[in-house]
């Protein structure tokens, strides 16, 4: 996006805070494809499209985020970084609303690209166990966390990422990594009690 194209958006996003509904379609309008490109690659990382479509994915997130006129918006980026956690909050609540208290009930399960995964580790993780360790790790690394939102259900890149989280490239690679790894080892271990 332009520069003068970020500034528009900017402009847009704090005129909506400030209470401008017609703002927020505007801004709605603008970064929908944006989003949709995001969620589509979501999508297919999470598995969800068996019950959930990537249209009905961004037109919940947008809902939710309809409501978050209050958020003092900074820019772009920080739109989307609250739209990639919105994304996760959504996939995780359909995921809950799946399960039932019952042993074994059905869950939504999700991939980590196997490139990182040990061999004793699960190819397919149910995403509320992935939100709990999320959770866990944000407590020890809470930019390990943004990354993987932003990545995996933001379905953002590598440099979109480090543009968000005003960061390198290789330190959001570096991190991609290492969160993964450690994502990895909580859910084998949490498969394992």
């Amino acid at each position: 996006m332009a520069p003068d194209a970020q500034d528009d958006v900017t402009a847009l996003l704090r005129a909506w805070h400030d209470g401008d509904e017609d703002a927020y379609r505007q801004v709605s309008s603008i970064l929908y494809g944006a989003l949709r490109r995001h969620a589509t690659q979501a999508m297919r990382r999470a598995r969800a499209g068996e019950v959930l479509q990537t249209t009905a994915l961004v037109h919940e997130a947008f809902m939710r985020l309809a409501s978050a006129h209050n958020v003092d918006w900074q820019d772009r980026q920080h739109f989307l970084a609250v739209a990639s956690r919105t994304m996760r909050r959504v996939l995780v609540d359909l995921a809950r609303a799946q399960q039932t208290t019952k042993r074994g009930a059905r869950a939504v399960h999700v991939e980590l690209e196997s490139g990182m995964a040990a061999p004793e580790a699960p190819t397919t993780l149910d995403l509320v166990a992935l939100d709990r360790a999320l959770d866990a790790l944000g407590r020890v690394d809470a930019r390990k966390v943004q990354v993987i939102e932003l990545r995996y259900f933001g379905g953002l890149t590598v440099d979109e990422t480090a543009d968000i989280l005003k960061v390198s490239p290789d330190t959001v690679a570096r991190d991609w990594r290492a969160a993964r790894v450690w994502l990895l080892r909580e859910l084998s271990a949490d498969r394992r009690v």
